[in-house]
């Protein structure tokens, strides 16, 4: 992963925005009646995050439509295992699977148990995760009272759509347009 000295001028899949909102919805269980008599348990909440990440395919970006994730501090338990902390953006590669577990934990492990992860084929470990480099841009946080760190993530499985009309295919951005840019920070 890698960021472009001078950025586009469209958005893109990947890019790092700012100025969104991130909704988060939770319900107890589907609503299948609209009866009065039901009581339907539900939560809505927003937050605006720092940072997002556009996770539309660039060929898909048009029809004021975009999905975004917020881009979200490193899981503390990261920080125990010494083969992510010299580059957590291993996490994103695949890994040998000793590795993907801290070494105290991995000498807990039965031998039956050590060979179950051995024996599996799919190198990656945290596929629904995707870490961020460090940029000057991205303040510095402490984990675990020893690290501090500029490392960011992504969770693929907290995903929103975002409808703004500013949004549109590459072809059609006009000048009007500049502010939906101006949110675009690597």
């Amino acid at each position: 992963m890698f960021y472009e000295p001078e950025m586009d001028k469209v958005l893109r899949l990947g890019d790092v925005v700012r100025g969104y909102i991130s909704p988060s919805t939770k319900i107890k269980q589907p609503f299948l009646s609209f009866e009065s008599s039901i009581y339907h348990n539900y939560d809505i909440s927003f937050e605006v995050p720092r940072y997002s990440v556009i996770l539309t395919p660039c060929c898909s970006i048009g029809d004021q439509m975009i999905c975004l994730t917020p881009l979200i501090e490193l899981r503390s338990d990261f920080f125990k295992n010494p083969y992510f902390v010299e580059d957590f953006t291993r996490i994103n590669r695949g890994i040998h699977p000793e590795k993907a577990v801290p070494p105290d934990e991995w000498q807990g492990f039965s031998d039956e148990k050590k060979q179950e992860i051995l024996a599996k084929k799919n190198p990656y470990t945290l596929l629904n995760l995707f870490i961020y480099e460090p940029s000057d841009l991205f303040p510095t946080y402490p984990k675990r009272r020893v690290h501090e760190t500029n490392y960011y993530m992504i969770d693929f499985r907290n995903v929103q759509t975002l409808r703004c009309e500013m949004i549109k295919s590459r072809d059609k951005t006009v000048v009007e347009e500049v502010p939906i840019l101006e949110s675009k920070c690597l």
